[in-house]
């Protein structure tokens, strides 16, 4: 883990994963998994951030800028808020538990 970011900042970095049709499907194929994060957060911080929280060596860090839909509200229009996600690859062997996925 990189020690240039502190516990508290790398805590905050991921704030959800984020789950889609196209999230699990890369996560089935490519050892990937995708997750909501701050949008002034880095390629490096969210490289230590998912190694700090869930203790596993990150491969590959992909960022994507996600515009905000405008979205009608009756007679006026609003706008959803910008956003980014990050699509992170682990290293061969590695795994997360996101919880969810288990059936009863």
């Amino acid at each position: 883990m990189n020690t240039a970011f502190s516990k508290d900042w790398l805590s905050r970095v991921v704030i959800a994963p984020h789950v889609s049709e196209k999230s699990a499907r890369v996560a089935a194929e490519g050892n990937q998994y995708v997750f909501r994060v701050r949008r002034d957060a880095t390629k490096p911080e969210i490289r230590a951030a998912v190694e700090f929280l869930f203790e596993v060596k990150v491969d590959a860090v992909r960022v994507v800028n996600q515009a905000g839909k405008e979205k009608r509200f009756g007679r006026s229009l609003g706008r959803r808020s910008d956003w980014k996600k990050a699509y992170v690859r682990l290293a061969e062997g590695q795994k997360i538990e996101l919880g969810g996925s288990e059936r009863a």
